[in-house]
This record gives structure tokens, C-alpha cells and sequence, in this order.
């Protein structure tokens, strides 16, 4: 919790300081009002007081009261806006520190971890610094105030109440001390439930092309009912705390009652009524701090647990970062890609996913690479725009060294489209200048060369027609269109097309490549296909097999040269396509 709150600014601080000069105001009016009546009590009776004296005595009762109530609202709107601020800046660090995380580090906690704790781990804790703002002071100032005014009113019934007060403090630390691991779990399981949900609205529609929702809702019920399980079990513990707390409160009044009667009727010192009224009620006011404090110790180990999980991701060492002096690309040498000796391995796997690939392409030219399910080709690609890094050899992209490059000025000579068209919610505009040039007449001569423009231009709205989240309102074609036209609109010196024109039919195909060829003559072109319609006009193509590369060539070297491109061509076109 104290690295969290290292996040606070110095006016924040500040605050808290006032925050702090009002909780002990607030303190000063509530123990003078509980005070107060023994004041109004021994007006009451006496024989001799007016009804002017009891008037002022009730008047100033009131009027403490009213400061009592001035200094709470003020400590609540403190509180509010330093613990809104605080998740606020809790939230826009964890998402830059996401934002520059490699893909192994959002493998490591997954989509719906990462969303969980940005999420329900934060706002655990905006609930958690509330409270502690409003009660971490207040409470034992009130505490100590109202123990240091009762000891000089009766030290038995002092006695009395201290053995209650330690009797509900033991028994909360065994609670908690039994119940806190629950709250850890059921940070953990969280994440599981959205995962499960997330997985399932995702593939709704293969979950019930396959009949497979009652498969899903046992998978969800299984997440679900264990969360629930854990829930209950530390509910019910905490849920002793409320009964506990009663019976203290009760305890104490029976208590002080009966040992105050005691001294009173014993005739003792000056102890009467009207001391017994002003205990009883100080006694409440220590209880009351208890409670409260009870409150923060229910929600600070829960809160503890999201802290944890929150500082591991802003912790996390990024295993992708520029170095402290980056170069810049070698203009003579823009669009150029080689891999020397490059062999990947993901972290944690025992074998390499690629071996010892080897190749030059130069500024222009169109590089293809085909392989077998699981040969490495989007690993290898992936390995260009460094969204891993090489765990041998070295990749160079624009005659540097891509680690010796910022990822800024990398990432702006590429341009990508994945495997899955990725689009997000926005116009259709919007979506084709993502990170790219916004001018309309730039959008739509980008959709031109991706054939995107037809399809537009039916829509009633155009380029300013809607798309959903995730694309779901466009078919996969027109997604790839869309991602390819994106890609082409930043004016890249490399594109990058891994298996992204599976889902066109070949007289588009063949036209989205015609268009590129013409348009981006100046970008050197990396494509990533399974048909071989599609590469077969390529300057050179790379067979990949079990992440090596065993075939290296243009189309009509590689049908004489290397059985596993001409396997892949036979079951795709037959020998007179082929010219066999």
C-alpha cells in the first residue's frame, strides 16, 4: 500500500494534511458533545435550573454537533477526491505500463488478468484508501481521546469496558488471520470468470454452431461456482464480525450499567447518574472507533492482495525497450531486411521455434514465405517489427540492428497486417488513418489499392459508417481489406501481410496484389500465404519446415528444387497450372 501511495502529488498530500487538522475537529466536537450530557443531564435534575440554562446547555450540545457534522462532510469530499485521483493515475500508469509490454509479458497475465486488475484490483483499492482516509485517523484519535476521558470518570467501569473491547480485538485477528489467504484466491479466481465469460462471448458463434452451450455453461459453472464457494466461506467468517461487534456493544452497556448501578447505590465518591450517562456514552464512542476500524481492517486485506497484484504488473521489467542511445535507420538502406544466423526460442521452451534463418531482401522487392501449420512463418515476421526479440543472431531492418533502433521510428517504417484482422470501434475513416495519414484524399486512395473502396461506397454513411468493436458489423474480407488499406496509409518502406488475404476470393486477391505492386513499388513487401496463387509472383520465396528453412527461391526454382514446395503447389493447383 505505501508504494501506491508514493503516487500521490504534493497538493494531494497537502490535503491530507487538512484532511487530517478536520478528523481531529471532528473528534474534539464528538467527545465534547458525549461530555455535554452530563452537563444537560445534571441540569435536568436539578430543581433550581431554568429553562434557560437547560436551553443553553442544548444550544451548545447542538451547535457542537453541527461542527461534528461541517468537519465530516469535509473529510468525506477530501477523502473522495484524493482516493479518485489516486486510481486515476493508478489507471493511466497501469495502462502505459501494458502499453509497452512484448507479447511474452501479456502472456505471462493474460487478457482478463490484466483487465481484472486495471479494473476490479484498483478499484479495491480506491475503496480501501477511502475508507483509511476517513477512519485511519479519525478512529484512534477518538479512541485515545474518549479512553483518556473515561479513566478519569471510574476506573472500575473503565476495567469493564477495556475486557470487552479486548475480547472483540482477539477475536477479529483470529478471523482475519484465518480469512486472509481466501482474499487472494478470490483475486485469482476472478480473473478465471473472465476469462471463461470473455472466451465464450468471443466464440459465440461457434459455441452454438457446435451446440456446445451447455459444454460452456458447465465450463462457466465450474469458475463459478468455486469463486462462490470461496466468497461464501469468507464472508461467513467476516459476517461473525457484525453479531461480534453487537454483542460487544451490548455487553458494554449491560456491563456499565450493572457496575455503575453498583457504585451508585453504594453512594461512592461523587459518581452519579450524570457521570454514568457521560460514560456510557464515551464508552460508545470508543466502541464506535473500533467498529470502524474493523471496517478498514475488513477491507485492507482484500485491498492488500490488489495492491500486490497491481505493483507486480508496474514492476514487471518490459523484455523489449529501446536502449539509452538509439540510431537512426540508413536512408540508403530503407526498407531492407536481413536475418543473420536468427534462431528463436520462446521463454520457458525447452526447443527453438525457428533455426538458423538466413536472408537478404532489398528495398522493392517482395520476400514470401510458406510452410506447413506450426513451421514458425508468423514467429519469423513477428521477429521484424521486434515484437519479440531474436534469441540468437541478429535482425536488421533499414541496415540497423533492430535493438540499436527506438521502437517509435521501427514501427514507423512498418506497416502490419496480422493474421486476425484487428478493427476498432470508429468510422471507417478512422479505422484506415489509425496511426496513419487522416487526410480523406490519402483514406480513400488507400482503400483503392485494397480494394476496400466498393464495399464503402455502398454503405449509407460511406467512410463515415460505423464499425463495431472488434469489427464484428463487416464481413472477414472486408476486415482484411480494411486492415490492409490501414497498413498501406501509414506510407511505409515495409509491409508486412502475414496470411492476410485468406479470406479473399482469388480474382481480389490477385487485384489487392496487382494494386500494391503498382502503388507501393517503393515498399519492400514480406507476405505470409498458405495458397500458393498468391506468392507464386513473388522475387523470392522462403519454405519453412519445423522452423528451418529448406527452400529458397523464386517459384519456378523452388517447383524443381524442393519437394515440400512442390507438395504444398500439387495440392493447390494442378501440373498444367503449374507448367510441370
Amino acid at each position: 500500500m505505501l508504494k501506491l501511495l508514493k503516487q500521490l502529488k504534493a497538493e494531494e498530500w497537502l490535503l491530507i494534511l487538512v484532511l487530517s487538522m478536520f478528523v481531529v475537529a471532528q473528534v474534539y466536537f464528538d467527545i465534547e458533545l458525549a461530555g455535554y450530557t452530563k452537563n444537560i443531564v445534571q441540569e435536568m435534575q436539578d430543581i433550581n435550573s431554568t429553562t434557560e440554562s437547560i436551553l443553553t446547555v442544548g444550544g451548545t450540545m447542538l451547535l457542537f454537533a453541527l461542527g461534528s457534522a461541517i468537519c465530516t462532510a469535509i473529510v468525506g469530499l477530501i477523502a473522495s477526491y484524493v482516493s479518485s485521483k489516486l486510481s486515476y493515475r493508478l489507471r493511466d500508469k497501469f495502462y502505459r505500463t501494458v502499453q509497452s509490454f512484448s507479447a511474452a509479458e501479456i502472456d505471462k497475465f493474460s487478457t482478463a488478468g490484466l483487465i481484472t486488475r486495471c479494473t476490479n484490483d484498483i478499484q479495491q483499492v480506491q475503496n480501501a484508501v477511502l475508507m483509511l482516509l476517513r477512519i485511519a485517523v479519525s478512529a484512534p484519535v477518538t479512541a485515545v481521546w474518549a479512553i483518556v476521558k473515561i479513566q478519569s470518570t471510574s476506573l472500575p467501569l473503565t476495567l469493564a469496558a477495556g475486557a470487552w473491547i479486548v475480547l472483540m480485538i482477539v477475536a477479529i485477528i483470529v478471523i482475519f488471520t484465518i480469512v486472509f489467504p481466501k482474499f487472494k484466491e478470490l483475486q485469482t479466481l476472478t480473473d478465471n470468470l473472465n476469462e471463461v465469460t470473455r472466451e465464450n462471448l468471443t466464440g459465440l458463434r461457434v459455441v452454438r454452431a457446435y451446440n456446445a452451450e451447455k459444454y460452456q455453461e458447465n465450463k462457466f459453472d465450474k469458475v463459478n461456482s468455486k469463486l462462490t464457494k470461496t466468497n461464501l466461506f469468507a464472508s461467513r467468517l467476516t459476517g461473525f464480525i457484525n453479531p461480534l461487534i453487537m454483542l460487544v456493544f451490548n455487553g458494554i452497556t449491560l456491563t456499565i450499567y450493572w457496575v455503575g448501578a453498583g457504585l451508585i447505590n453504594t453512594g461512592s465518591g461523587t459518581f452519579g447518574f450524570a457521570d454514568l450517562t457521560s460514560f456510557v456514552n464515551l464508552a460508545m464512542q470508543v466502541l464506535m472507533s473500533f467498529m470502524m476500524l474493523t471496517m478498514l481492517f475488513i477491507m485492507l486485506p482484500r485491498a492488500s492482495v490488489s495492491v500486490n497484484r497491481i505493483n507486480e504488473v508496474l514492476s514487471t521489467p518490459v523484455s523489449i525497450k529501446d536502449k539509452a542511445e538509439t540510431l537512426p535507420i540508413m536512408r540508403e538502406k530503407e526498407g531492407q531486411i536481413v536475418f543473420d544466423n536468427v534462431s528463436f526460442k520462446y521463454p520457458g521452451a525447452d526447443g527453438y521455434v525457428l533455426e538458423n534463418i538466413n536472408f537478404e531482401i532489398e528495398k522493392g522487392q517482395t520476400l514470401a514465405i510458406i510452410g506447413a501449420t506450426g513451421s514458425g512463418k508468423s514467429t519469423l515476421i513477428n521477429l521484424i517489427p521486434r515484437l519479440f526479440d531474436a534469441t540468437e543472431g541478429t535482425v536488421y531492418v533499414s541496415g540497423r540492428n533492430v535493438k540499436d533502433l527506438s521502437q517509435e521510428e521501427l514501427h514507423s517504417e512498418i506497416g502490419y497486417v496480422p493474421q486476425k484482422g484487428v478493427l476498432f470501434s470508429g468510422t471507417i475513416a478512422e479505422n484506415i488513418s489509425f496511426g496513419g495519414n487522416s487526410d480523406k484524399a490519402s483514406v480513400v486512395r488507400s482503400a483503392e489499392i485494397a480494394c476496400a473502396d466498393g464495399f464503402i461506397e455502398e454503405k449509407e454513411k460511406g467512410y463515415d459508417s460505423d464499425i463495431s468493436q472488434g469489427g464484428k458489423n463487416v464481413s472477414g474480407g472486408q476486415k482484411q481489406r480494411l486492415s490492409i488499406a490501414r497498413a498501406v496509409n501509414v506510407n511505409p518502406h515495409i509491409l508486412i501481410f502475414d496470411d492476410s488475404f485468406s479470406a479473399l476470393d482469388y480474382k481480389t486477391d490477385r487485384q489487392v496484389r496487382e494494386n500494391l505492386k503498382n502503388s507501393t513499388a517503393y515498399a519492400t513487401k514480406v507476405i505470409v500465404a498458405q495458397r500458393i496463387g498468391t506468392i507464386m509472383d513473388a522475387d523470392r520465396i522462403l519454405v519453412l519446415s519445423k522452423g528451418k528453412i529448406v527452400g529458397d527461391g523464386k517459384h519456378s526454382e523452388l517447383l524443381r528444387s524442393c519437394d515440400e514446395y512442390r507438395e504444398i503447389a500439387l495440392s493447390q493447383l494442378t501440373k498444367e497450372e503449374l507448367g510441370l
